[in-house]
């Protein structure tokens, strides 16, 4: 737990706040999965990396989770490639993949296979929308929901077993709790994804779909960091109220959870609200 504790505080502010929220008996396998997708984010972010590379090291990194064995030889092989634009605490998490892994065939087997799940579709998922051109934004609607299933509904499915696992009473609602759960991770990408519309602009990078904003009388491939058009603010606008609609999932869903569980309402509560203020 300790070692979790320390990583997850040098690779997310916010998950360091929030996990500690749950139950005892959670803790550990909530913390393991956000280090264990935090290693397959560190891949996708590599620049030095060719997109080949990713999609070996991505597929390596599911069986090492799936089985538990190779770790050692996958942690030396790519902590030399990665460069100083990595942040040092996700150098360590990569140097420490042993013990990482080591603590995620520690679980309970349910939860092993709750994580592998996540972690296969996260690795499979990503390189996908690596290969892209993305200056032009995405094609459709349906691009975005993808994507934002690959990066963050996948994990809200994975902590919904995690729960049901956890209590027999949560697990009463299991079908609802994993529809809505992929909803919820929908709402915070898609969050995270308006929060940063002109920093991706930036960069050339556009994640928002083109059908929305083609109904709009919008070309995604004209957006830069002083847009102010009254078409691209109806589709902006439109988008915002799809992940208000993910985010109402979101509350749902965590009401659906009994009251005197606090630890994990809160957990729920906490990134709701940071994703309802954004």
């Amino acid at each position: 737990d300790e070692l979790q504790a320390v990583l997850l505080e040098g690779v997310s502010r916010t998950f360091a706040l929030t996990i500690p929220q749950l139950p005892a008996a959670l803790y550990p396998a909530v913390a393991n999965a956000y280090l264990l997708c935090r290693i397959v984010d560190t891949i996708e972010d590599e620049i030095s990396l060719t997109a080949d590379q990713k999609k070996y090291f991505c597929s390596a990194f599911i069986g090492i989770v799936k089985t538990g064995e190779h770790s050692q030889a996958f942690a030396e092989q790519l902590a030399p490639l990665l460069s100083k634009q990595t942040i040092p605490a996700e150098h360590s998490l990569i140097h420490l993949i042993p013990r990482v892994i080591a603590i995620t065939h520690s679980l309970d087997k349910v939860q092993i296979d709750a994580l592998a799940c996540c972690v296969e579709t996260m690795a499979n998922g990503m390189p996908v929308y690596q290969a892209l051109d993305l200056h032009a934004g995405l094609k459709t609607m349906k691009d975005m929901d993808d994507y934002c299933y690959y990066v963050a509904g996948c994990v809200g499915e994975m902590l919904a077993k995690l729960f049901c696992h956890y209590s027999t009473e949560i697990d009463q609602h299991r079908e609802e709790l994993l529809k809505l759960s992929v909803s919820f991770g929908q709402g915070l990408q898609m969050t995270n994804i308006l929060k940063d519309i002109w920093d991706d602009a930036n960069r050339g990078v556009c994640w928002l779909p083109q059908d929305i904003f083609t109904e709009a009388g919008f070309n995604l491939a004209e957006l830069t960091p002083a847009t102010n058009d009254k078409n691209f603010r109806l589709g902006l606008n439109r988008l915002i109220g799809i992940a208000h609609g993910h985010l109402q999932n979101a509350l749902t869903y965590t009401q659906l959870l009994p009251s005197y569980e606090t630890g994990i309402r809160n957990f729920c509560l906490w990134a709701l609200g940071m994703a309802v203020l954004t």
